[in-house]
């Protein structure tokens, strides 16, 4: 219960007094911080272990079939992994970036009655399916980005992402997700966010024609529609046009064009429409937020560095629907 409410908590004064009101017993908030702490840090070098495990070659004698991750709430049908990035402040380090990867199960869902009615009468098209993702997991840490993918992979297997055909993989086109996703998982189908592609447009469109300007949003709609149907050239050409590196243009308004050319297999979005898969990253957005900010973003000196990595572990499986078997673990792990 001291852990529960020292992860759910804004601050571990306010945990010890939700534990206080829900048992009627009493802790200080340094009790709380240290078994919360202390459970984070055991269940963080449980992870990295397991991470080690997950990635090492085969061993002699070691059966294919035998699974060095145990299944825990497997996906099927359609899975989705996205990674990102978010800031937290480490004590005597400042700013570092925490790398999260949110595991989701993929739900096609037909058009709501209503929503179908309403497109009717507007005379838009009234077939298009809802995609939603449920069903997330996590994992997060303080790593580089090749520890991160042992983590990645690991969290994957948990999840049993290696053994789907139909597997999707959104995020905001960084090219370290792209290339460790990739290596983990060579069966997704990588997807650009589309709302990072949409806001490339607008950064060209308002540095070309001036930010608010009616001939802004008309050359950003312009090319939103052509990547709304798939066309990725067009949309290259059409950047390629404003000869952006001959003008004094920030460096991220020039990239933009082979930004778009590299990422053409990414951004099939009518294709990846009609086979069902998300083209959104909000999942693990919203897992920035959600698991670590609410939590980690508060004023003060910041985290040390190891009970920080032991409170995004703990967080992670907090909001990943295990907290129980988490505990179980590291305290009763034969029971």
């Amino acid at each position: 219960m001291a852990a529960r409410q020292g992860l759910s908590a804004p601050s571990f004064a306010q945990a010890a007094a939700a534990y206080t009101e829900a048992t009627g017993g009493s802790l200080s908030k340094a009790s709380v911080a240290r078994i919360t702490e202390g459970f984070g840090e055991a269940r963080a070098a449980q992870k990295a272990q397991e991470a080690e495990r997950a990635m090492a070659v085969s061993q002699v004698g070691e059966s294919p079939r035998a699974r060095r991750v145990a299944l825990e709430a497997p996906i099927t049908g359609t899975g989705n992994v996205s990674s990102d990035g978010v800031m937290v402040l480490v004590r005597d380090e400042g700013w570092k970036e925490a790398k999260i990867a949110a595991f989701s199960a993929v739900e096609v869902l037909a058009p709501d009655s209503g929503k179908r009615r309403r497109a009717q009468r507007e005379g838009q098209r009234a077939d298009k399916p809802i995609v939603r993702l449920k069903a997330h997991s996590y994992c997060v840490g303080l790593w580089d980005a090749e520890t991160f993918g042992k983590h990645q992979y690991a969290e994957g297997l948990r999840r049993g992402l290696e053994r789907l055909k139909r597997l999707s993989s959104v995020n905001d086109g960084a090219p370290w997700i792209e290339r460790i996703t990739g290596e983990n998982f060579g069966q997704a189908v990588q997807i650009v966010d589309w709302g990072h592609s949409v806001q490339r447009l607008w950064l060209v469109g308002n540095a070309v024609y001036g930010e608010g300007k009616p001939a802004a949003a008309a050359w950003v709609n312009a090319r939103q529609d052509e990547l709304w149907a798939g066309e990725v050239a067009q949309v290259v050409r059409s950047l390629d046009a404003l000869q952006l590196h001959e003008g004094t243009y920030a460096d991220e308004v020039k990239r933009t064009p082979g930004y778009f050319d590299h990422n053409r297999n990414r951004m099939r979005y009518a294709d990846f429409r009609a086979l069902g898969y998300p083209i959104g990253s909000g999942t693990v957005e919203s897992g920035a937020k959600n698991v670590v900010q609410q939590r980690m973003k508060r004023p003060g000196r910041g985290w040390n560095r190891a009970h920080a990595q032991g409170m995004l572990a703990a967080l992670a499986d907090l909001h990943s629907e295990r907290f129980a078997w988490a505990w179980q673990q590291v305290y009763h792990p034969a029971a």
